[in-house]
């Protein structure tokens, strides 16, 4: 279907919602220690106290004074005369604490821009490896090469570098190469949904997905979001998210993605992407790497110079935090954006070994690394690292018209510092990725007006129909920037009915004592007979079962926790076209004819509320816990303060639950919440985690009460007694230890269940645990060797496909001058140059390490590293029978435990594992009374370990034992291979 065709049969019409907010993630940044002159850096600028209205105006109390003495001549001057002697001492001492004061801020600010990163850390990794290596994407880079040869200097510039924040429609954008044929690009959040965008689906997040343990939903999820981005436009969609991973439980953005274990996040990651790719979006592996909290994750967003430093060492940074952007490049995602913070002291964006040594090398990596908005700190320095576009195009500050490329990119290229190949290959490798994702078929990605409506149809800036079109510019010129166009789908392929299962399945039953769950809608049960009145009386409470009185998107950027949580807040939120809300959805599903309800939406509970809730039959009480992004805060709170419910929520379950003797308590949460406050209490009968449900909160969840659907969702996390329990490792750091801030991943692999299983705490509630409206049997487990043991994989395949080449002559300056008669937008940034004067021909210095001689790793040689490492080597099956009386899911969970005595001959140390890893997991639908068997596939890289002496991934001698499950605790069948 054409495009065309695809948004004639979409719906139309506008959204009453708030206007779309550009938000700022930065007052200002600043660059990696190597390139910077710390003496460019400027504190912020002091802001004003508060001035009252009208001006600033003397003081009555002051005045009456003043002319009470006037009556009395000489007085005055006497008093001011003994008071000045007297006071003499006190002005004294008062001068030296201020000048001892003034000299603790100078040495202060002195010690703050003279704070650097430690040096050596991260060893150096260049040059960077060309693209189009790799046989997937051979003709894309041949017609890329095509292409990119037919382009000017300052055309590949204009590809790798964003045209500034607001400048465009969307949150990035590039200009286009228009002699070569190279259309602009627009970049757009993202992991939820489409920001700043109207008539468009607000999905469940990543940590809901995460917790459906569903493949195929996870896959028509990303579909259904790529879907709907390349309607609106988007020719880049800003997600999923994979990083943070989830270390610390109360990370802000953790929601985002899909769980703290690597395999779960990269097998979410990896449908999802093939999902928005398979539309023909270019998807977006982010974030790059190790940016695990919010706190300090940016130079001056937290007033320190530098962002903070995740200090991981090589092993843990393998078999943790790469494994799920392994998983995302092995499917073709086709851009990677690297984080703010630093890695071992050099910025995520500006780290050769993290782009250049394993990202683009090891992993194979063949689409462009895009940075963070404002993560880049260098230019040339960044560019020869690996990064190959900067967004939004702004440098070190925010719509300033100053970035670290344009321009800059342009000089250093006409002067020598940065290789005319290296551009070349940055150039290539986005024109390859636009060619890989077929964006080059008319039929969906129609020509630029005048010939065609290519463009955004949609403003980021604006939610009317008219609107500037260079919005953060002085040019006035206006036009239809909204066309409203429906995007969401139309009768059985309205996409609200898939986030509804997404949502439902994403739902997790921790406790149901007495199968109080599912609920009737006529009230009455077989053991809960009619008395009283006959009426079934259901009492619903608190905040989060309602809505925000001002609407969904009342807060910008759903900044705030008023109502039903339904989403974090930040740049991967999005506008709700409507929420519902949970009290809704009951009030639709319970039988009025038989049922009252009663509705105290608010956590406060009114002055009779004793009386009342004795009357109750049965109460659900409704609580929460939000976070998100940290350019905002919410009470005080981006990453969480502690994992408790907040407004009160422990202190209204434990009220009503005192009271009503059968309570039923939902959470809506970013994330584990601590429920020990009253979980225990005889009267809390059920427990439902229902992560954030997105636009069909309400409806999702009533579908799980009601058990119009099993209860399938399981944790993608572990749910603690208590914040401590996580370790030291899962402590977010609210104080900085230093400028930078240094945050050591002592704990290596030990995160989330790993650490409860190593250190042998009782978690609450453990990973992957989940009850069902059923109960199923395990049984006949069998391992079957595929392929057999061996410790290393074959050598790394030769390269066959030779990347492109171009010419490495240097133009001519006079080719990058701006055109004659060329009207500049303010603020806009554009890859010219003022005068050739401005090029300074000569020797310029290139990062140390940067002529060593590299070995390509032998991990590597394919996409998502050596391609034997995906090799299967077990196939795992076991009989699974539901054993209830109603068709149920189950999911079926794999890990893997490594011997005890292993050591890495090329170290000659002991090699610690974690107790248990999962590896594998299925999730099946069985109707009551059948069995069926389920297969899982273990690959090499499944059974393996990193070793850091062999730079390789390594399958240890010794039995492996394979344990088979519901949960990491409930695993009742294990062989040994």
């Amino acid at each position: 279907m054409t495009r065309a065709a695809e948004l004639a049969s979409s719906r139309e019409g506008l959204l009453d919602h708030e206007a779309a907010r550009p938000y700022r993630r930065s007052l200002g940044s600043d660059r990696s220690s190597s390139e910077l002159d710390h003496g460019e850096l400027e504190l912020l600028d002091e802001v004003p106290a508060p001035r009252p209205r009208g001006g600033w105006s003397r003081s009555p109390t002051r005045r009456k004074k003043k002319d009470k003495e006037k009556q009395y001549p000489g007085l005055r001057e006497a008093k001011r005369k003994g008071g000045w002697l007297r006071k003499k001492p006190c002005l004294l001492i008062m001068s030296i604490l201020l000048g001892g004061l003034l000299g603790l801020i100078a040495m202060a600010v002195w010690v703050w821009r003279k704070a650097t990163p430690l040096d050596g850390q991260s060893p150096p990794w260049y040059p960077s490896p060309k693209g189009g290596t790799l046989a997937p994407w051979e003709e894309s880079y041949k017609k890329a090469a095509a292409m990119v040869s037919k382009m000017s200097l300052v055309e590949k510039v204009n590809v790798t570098t964003g045209t500034g924040w607001s400048q465009d429609l969307c949150v990035g954008n590039t200009a286009p190469a228009s002699n070569a044929g190279f259309p602009p690009l627009c970049l757009q959040d993202g992991p939820l949904g489409i920001r700043f965008a109207d008539h468009a689906t607000a999905w469940p997040a990543g940590i809901t997905v995460g917790a459906t343990w569903n493949k195929d939903l996870m896959y028509k999820r990303g579909r259904a979001l790529g879907l709907e981005h390349r309607l609106k436009g988007v020719n880049v969609l800003l997600g999923p998210s994979m990083g943070p991973l989830g270390r610390m439980p109360a990370g802000g953005r953790n929601w985002e993605g899909f769980g703290p274990d690597p395999v779960l996040q990269g097998v979410a990651s990896a449908q999802t992407i093939k999902g928005i790719q398979d539309v023909g979006v270019m998807a977006t592996a982010k974030h790059y790497v190790a940016n695990e909290q919010e706190h300090f994750r940016q130079a001056n967003e937290w007033l320190t110079p530098h962002a903070i430093s995740s200090n991981i060492d090589d092993r843990t940074m393998h078999e943790v935090y790469l494994w799920p952007f392994a998983d995302s490049i092995r499917v073709g995602v086709a851009s990677v954006m690297c984080s703010y913070n630093m890695v071992n002291n050099s910025y995520a964006c500006g780290n050769s070994k993290l782009l250049n040594g394993i990202l683009k090398d090891e992993l194979g990596f063949q689409g462009f690394v895009q940075s963070d908005w404002l993560a880049q700190r260098s230019g040339v320095a960044s560019a020869l690292a690996g990064l190959d576009m900067t967004m939004p195009g702004d440098g070190m500050n925010w719509m300033n018209g100053d970035s670290l490329f344009g321009p800059h990119l342009t000089r250093s290229v006409l002067n020598g510092s940065l290789p005319v190949e290296r551009l070349d290959d940055m150039a290539t490798r986005v024109v390859a990725a636009w060619y890989q994702l077929g964006q080059d078929d008319k039929t969906r990605w129609p020509n630029l007006p005048p010939e065609g409506d290519g463009r955004p149809n949609f403003s980021s800036w604006t939610n009317d129909k008219v609107g500037k079109i260079h919005h953060g510019s002085d040019d006035p010129t206006t036009a239809v920037v909204n066309y409203f166009i429906d995007v969401q789908g139309q009768g059985n392929d309205f996409h609200g009915r898939l986030a509804q299962e997404v949502a439902a399945e994403g739902t997790v039953v921790v406790k149901n004592e007495g199968n109080i769950l599912p609920l009737d809608p006529q009230g009455w049960t077989d053991q809960y007979q009619p008395h009283g009145t006959g009426r079934y009386k259901v009492g619903v409470f608190g905040e989060d079962a309602g809505s925000n009185p001002n609407g969904p998107n009342d807060c910008p950027d759903r900044g705030c926790n008023v109502g039903t949580l339904a989403s974090g807040w930040g740049s991967g939120a999005v506008e709700f076209p409507y929420l519902v809300p949970p009290i809704e959805a009951l009030e639709s599903s319970f039988d009025l004819d038989t049922v009252d309800i009663t509705a105290t939406l608010t956590n406060d509970l009114p002055k009779n509320w004793h009386s009342s809730l004795g009357s109750q039959d049965l109460c659900l009480v409704f609580i929460n816990s939000d976070a998100g992004e940290g350019y905002m805060a919410w009470e005080g709170i981006t990453d969480r303060n502690d994992l408790y419910p907040q407004k009160g929520g422990d202190e209204l379950v434990k009220k009503v639950a005192n009271e009503c003797f059968q309570t039923v308590v939902v959470v809506h949460a970013v994330g584990p919440v601590v429920l020990e406050r009253w979980v225990d209490l005889s009267n809390v009968k059920a427990v439902i985690l229902a992560n954030l449900p997105g636009e069909e909160s309400g409806n999702a969840i009533a579908d799980v009460l009601f058990g119009r659907v099993d209860a399938s969702g399981r944790l993608p996390y572990t749910v603690g007694k208590s914040l401590s329990d996580y370790g030291p490792g899962g402590q977010i750091m609210y104080k900085p230890n230093g400028l930078p801030p240094q945050q050591d991943f002592k704990e290596g692999l030990l995160i989330d269940y790993r650490h409860f299983d190593h250190q042998s705490i009782s978690p609450r509630y453990e990973f992957g645990f989940g009850l069902s409206y059923t109960t199923f049997a395990f049984s006949n487990l069998a391992l079957t060797t595929l392929k057999p043991k061996s410790p290393f994989p074959p050598p790394r395949p030769d390269q066959t496909v030779l990347p492109p080449t171009y010419s490495t002559d240097i133009p001519d300056p006079s080719s990058a001058l701006f055109p004659d008669k060329f009207w500049k937008l303010h603020n806009r940034i554009y890859p010219y140059i003022e005068s050739t004067k401005e090029i300074k021909v000569g020797s310029y210095p290139y990062p140390p390490g940067y002529n060593d001689q590299q070995v390509p790793s032998p991990a590597g040689g394919g996409e998502g590293g050596n391609p034997s490492l995906y090799d299967e080597h077990i196939l795992v099956s076991v009989d699974l029978k539901n054993t209830g009386k109603r068709t149920g899911k189950q999911v079926v969970q794999v890990y893997v435990s490594f011997p005890d005595d292993v050591i890495d001959s090329s170290t000659g140390s002991k090699v610690e594992f974690p107790v248990r890893v999962l590896r594998g997991f299925e999730k099946v639908e069985i109707a009551a009374g059948d069995m069926t068997k389920v297969e899982v596939r273990l690959t090499r890289k499944d059974l393996s370990y990193w070793s850091v002496g062999y730079q390789n991934w390594v399958i240890p001698d010794g039995d492996i034992v394979i344990a088979v499950g519901a949960s990491s605790r409930d695993l009742p069948l294990s062989g040994t291979w």
